[in-house]
């Protein structure tokens, strides 16, 4: 017979990995959008636009409300979520894909290699990110790909900084000398001994450039430098219902109210990482 004990742990951990569990919801519902959002988010109606949530016509529900044009809230928010998360994992990836390259390669060099790539870290690290984000975005235009690109730019010197530091820290280990006792080479090293070694700490700078990925593209919507209409985009939403904050609310909050889930559960999976890194220490 099953005791309460075991029961009660069982629960406790669920409810303590609950924001792993509402990012999965998130990303569910962003790939599975086409068959489970309720109308065409792009589909105009406007003997139905600014209605509150509940509101019927021809048919259909607005569970959420309907914008300006009469466009269905529920149904693009569903569909913007596949543009917060495509930016934010995409622009993570290759943020950490080069932050790393470079951080590990001044790291294990050292000499000149170190003092050029981590000047320019330093370069980067002085520069607003936000500010470098919307001048380039201005410069190479909006646009998905613009986007993912920018972000990428202005993020990847916090990896670099990261890997630079824990590759310092492991390249003179006795298991790191032996390998290049053999003749290893410098890429096998990074790539065979050093990378896993170091891999931990740079999960958890993932984790929390996620939901910073997710406020810069939402944010860089916001200004209309970011994805453009009519594409669903909760940043471009946001700053549609800030014209109706008085008249027709839901434009605006069940949007915020999204992008706040999104952004508190990623960083709720960083901390909960650094607890766990830490603790392995």
């Amino acid at each position: 017979m099953e005791t309460a004990a075991p029961r009660s742990i069982r629960l406790s951990a669920l409810l303590t990995w609950w924001p792993a569990w509402l990012l999965l919801a998130l990303t569910a519902a962003a790939i599975l959008a086409p068959w489970i959002a309720p109308l065409d988010p792009d589909r105009q109606n406007l003997l139905a636009r600014l209605k509150a949530p509940g509101f019927e016509a021809r048919g259909a529900t607005y569970w959420l409300g309907s914008d300006e044009l009469g466009r269905d809230i529920l149904s693009r928010l569903i569909y913007g979520a596949r543009v917060s998360l495509s930016v934010a994992v995409l622009s993570v990836l290759l943020s950490g894909l080069v932050g790393v390259a470079v951080g590990m390669a001044a790291g294990y060099l050292r000499g000149w290699t170190e003092t050029i790539l981590m000047r320019l870290v330093d370069i980067f690290l002085s520069i607003p990110a936000i500010l470098l984000a919307i001048i380039t975005v201005a410069v190479l235009g909006p646009g998905f790909v613009n986007v993912i690109l920018v972000l990428a730019l202005t993020r990847w010197p916090r990896y670099a900084r990261v890997a630079y530091g824990q590759t310092l820290a492991i390249a003179d280990r006795p298991f790191v000398t032996l390998a290049r006792a053999m003749g290893a080479s410098p890429l096998r090293v990074l790539a065979l001994h050093i990378l896993p070694n170091i891999i931990g700490p740079l999960l958890v700078v993932a984790t929390l450039e996620f939901g910073l990925m997710v406020l810069f593209e939402a944010g860089l919507s916001f200004l209309g430098l970011g994805v453009q209409p009519p594409t669903a985009s909760w940043g471009s939403m946001l700053s549609t219902g800030r014209n109706y904050v008085g008249s027709a609310w839901w434009i605006a909050t069940f949007p915020g109210i999204a992008l706040f889930l999104l952004v508190l559960s990623a960083n709720l999976i960083g901390d909960r990482l650094v607890d766990r890194i830490g603790k392995g220490r």
